[in-house]
């Protein structure tokens, strides 16, 4: 099976395996295993090493990071899993990713871990200074209590629980019960954290009424805009080709969640089959900032003394995961109201450029650099950050639709009234996936309500949730260019498919060296009617540099 994908289906209970169908193109999700081993691949390879001391860098002193490289064409992939590798200087600092060797770039067949070939493409540009970036605080703290500008050091504030006791519970391991919230928590591999099976309880009744089966983050995408040699296959896919459950890191108490937090494991399966432990890899907690939940207070003019205000506690379930050198912290956040919000953080450290420029004034005009210059013989280069969430509705039941109610000025007719025009909306029930695609524009506003037709509310509504995009935006790369064609879903910001569970994952099943035929976009091709269950796909980016 050397080379070779297999998807498989096993039927625990009757202890049978069954071959599924096999993307069109790409391989599965690295293993950590894979991960590790391709840091070092590199130094077996003589021709590397000695380009390393040509660079006069001690090979003790060089980290290499495994880079997937998307894909471009065949003559870059023969037919096998390979991957780029780029390295860095350790010398004086932790923070070796402020020290790029720049422009040299390994190819590596992953598989038999041999280098293929070595592109070197940096000679003259020197390898950042290590002063002043190391980012640890016990490195940069003074024993008075001030980091090294003379700054007093910051420290979070102590969040004691209630005397009783959190106001959660977490049975099983896994449900989380809170504030009439039912949910299922779980860590994956590929999705890092998952929410299933939310309901809420309906406080006018006491029965408990179904908002979503599976929600979780589907892919990131992460294309950097610098088309040279060393940088243009630089377009990662977080979720698909490393994992962004396999490269959660375990939470530090007090700083990643505060006092009360309860935490949960992950468990997963190493490239040997054995099961191995991530250990507090998610935490649930109370939340309360000093927000306000709700308040009304009657002015005196009505003769009524009234001050009603309530506190906003919420529960948040949170993981951080490490893609190298970046942090994302991903929290769902639930709210007594029976609101839920998805937020994404981004932390760590840029991904740089070495330069040979240290100030502006050697920059030639006009010329394009990729970037900014953020201090002497660094680039930091523009990229983006997609992060795509995949919610499986199930609004007080599976029969759900997908309404836009789209508002636009309405002029009034000669004489109707003294206004001019209003704001009207209007409802339009999608009917294909194709009909449901959305792409925000400022001018041109809309509501988007995933509802339940044949549930309605005491004065006949339909029930429903409005999907509230946050933080989007739109990719401004061609829809020919080949890492927009794997990441194709971004194109919208939000896209309805009905349910089917072979289409959980936006860039595909196989992400790693696709080229794009399996992605949400060509899903929703499909004139399938959405009537039905239906899967919304919502995309929110951060611009990182």
């Amino acid at each position: 099976f050397q080379g070779e994908s297999h998807v498989l289906a096993l039927d625990l209970t009757a202890g049978k395996v069954a071959p599924l169908p096999v993307p069109a193109s790409g391989y599965p999700t690295m293993t950590m295993d894979e991960q590790t081993a391709l840091c070092a691949a590199p130094f077996s390879d003589p021709a590397f090493n000695a380009t390393i001391r040509r660079r006069g860098v001690r090979l003790d002193d060089v980290a290499c990071l495994p880079i997937s490289l998307g894909w471009y064409g065949p003559e870059e992939d023969g037919g096998r899993r390979l991957i780029k590798s780029q390295c860095y200087s350790t010398e004086g600092t932790a923070n070796f990713y402020m020290r790029p060797i720049e422009g040299l770039t390994v190819l590596v067949d992953m598989d038999t871990g041999k280098v293929v070939h070595i592109s070197d493409r940096g000679a003259g540009i020197p390898i950042p200074a290590a002063k002043n970036t190391d980012y640890r605080g016990a490195a940069n703290d003074d024993d008075d209590g001030t980091d090294r500008f003379g700054y007093q050091t910051v420290r979070a504030p102590s969040m004691e629980p209630a005397p009783e006791g959190p106001g959660f519970q977490i049975e099983d391991g896994h449900t989380v019960r809170w504030a009439g919230w039912e949910f299922h928590l779980k860590a994956d591999a590929r999705a890092g954290l998952i929410v299933s099976r939310a309901t809420v309880q309906d406080p006018a009744t006491g029965a408990r009424r179904e908002v979503i089966y599976k929600g979780m983050a589907s892919e990131l995408f992460v294309p950097y805009m610098d088309p040279t040699e060393a940088w243009y296959f630089k377009t990662y896919m977080d979720a698909g080709e490393y994992g962004f459950g396999l490269q959660a890191m375990p939470l530090v108490p007090l700083n990643d969640c505060p006092r009360h937090a309860r935490y949960m494991d992950g468990v997963f399966v190493a490239a040997d089959g054995r099961p191995y432990v991530r250990e507090n890899m998610i935490c649930v907690f109370e939340r309360y900032a000093g927000d306000i939940a709700w308040r009304h207070s009657e002015s005196p003019i009505t003769g009524m003394d009234i001050r009603e205000s309530r506190p906003k506690v919420t529960l948040v379930a949170r993981m951080a995961a490490s893609v190298a050198n970046y942090d994302y912290i991903v929290d769902w956040e639930f709210q007594t109201d029976g609101l839920i919000r998805i937020k994404v953080g981004l932390s760590g450290i840029l991904m740089v450029k070495g330069t040979p420029y240290s100030h502006m004034n050697q920059v030639r005009r006009n010329e394009e650099m990729h970037g900014t210059l953020l201090s002497e013989n660094v680039i930091g280069v523009i990229h983006d950050h997609y992060v795509t969430f995949r919610l499986d509705m199930d609004v007080d039941g599976a029969d759900n639709s997908f309404v836009r109610v789209d508002m636009a000025r309405q002029d009034t007719a000669p004489g109707e009234s003294p206004r001019r025009s209003y704001l009207k909306a209007t409802r339009h029930v999608a009917s294909t996936e194709k009909d449901a695609r959305v792409r925000l524009k400022l001018y041109e506003p809309a509501e988007f309500h995933v509802i339940n037709p044949t549930k309605k509310t005491r004065v006949g509504n339909p029930v429903g949730y409005k999907v509230v995009p946050a933080g989007t935006a739109g990719s401004l790369l061609d829809p020919e260019d080949p890492p927009q064609k794997r990441g194709a879903f971004t194109n919208n910001q939000i896209w309805v498919t009905p349910y089917n569970k072979s289409e959980e994952w936006a860039g595909g099943l196989f992400v790693y060296q696709s080229k794009g035929e399996d992605t949400l976009a060509t899903w929703s091709e499909r004139y399938v009617c959405v009537s039905t269950k239906t899967v919304d796909f919502m995309v929110r980016k951060m611009l990182a540099v």
